[in-house]
């Protein structure tokens, strides 16, 4: 079976706001804002460092490690506060099901969070997996998770892709040896086409044509 498996922040939903509020909530003074968006998807460790940094404190990774559990239990309290899906996410999940395709997740959130977040906005159960940055003992850009997601989702690697919004699902695709599509609508808009993914989306509409053409 054919297969799509999506990236989950910046891809399928605009998690932003609600990571850099929990971010806020384990700083001395919240300074982090929406122009933070990107920060927020390479991780809490980096909405972190940049807030320890904004605030001019003298601080170490010792200080990154100690807060990001609270950011982590802030962030599980107030998961999908302002977290939306992006424009026709779903459509496009739910004609890709129609056409055959299996559809599964692979992010590197914490599995719990995403399985949180995804009943939260009502969509768990469109995707026949999720594969997230504590299943296995890597992830990505290691292939396994990728692989693991396709597969537990009924597809085969060989007739799979990704759709993300990063270099690192730039990376996970190649060394899964996949095609992959990175969103235009994410933080860094246009700018993902330096990681030269197999396509560019620029609307969710566009994806089932497009994974027909890349898929066969």
């Amino acid at each position: 079976m054919r297969c799509v498996v999506f990236d989950l922040d910046g891809t399928l939903a605009d998690t932003s706001a609600d990571l850099l509020a929990a971010a806020n909530a384990c700083l001395p003074r919240a300074c982090l804002g929406p122009a933070d968006a990107l920060t927020a998807f390479h991780g809490g460790r980096a909405m972190l460092r940049l807030g320890f940094q904004r605030l001019g404190m003298a601080w170490s990774e010792a200080d990154v490690d100690a807060a990001y559990p609270r950011l982590l239990e802030a962030y599980g309290a107030a998961i999908a506060v302002h977290t939306r899906l992006y424009p026709g996410a779903m459509a496009a999940v739910e004609s890709l099901r129609r056409a055959g395709f299996a559809v599964s997740i692979c992010t590197n959130k914490p599995e719990g969070l995403a399985e949180g977040l995804l009943r939260a906005l009502g969509v768990r159960e469109a995707f026949g997996a999720l594969v997230g940055a504590d299943t296995l003992p890597v992830r990505k850009p290691d292939p396994l998770p990728y692989r693991a997601a396709v597969e537990r989702a009924g597809g085969v690697v060989g007739r799979s892709m990704l759709v993300g919004d990063t270099e690192t699902d730039a990376k996970t695709g190649i060394a899964a040896g996949v095609p992959v599509a990175l969103v235009t609508f994410g933080p860094e808009g246009r700018g993902v086409e330096r990681f030269r993914p197999a396509a560019l989306l620029d609307r969710f509409e566009d994806l089932p044509g497009l994974a027909g053409r890349l898929l066969g």
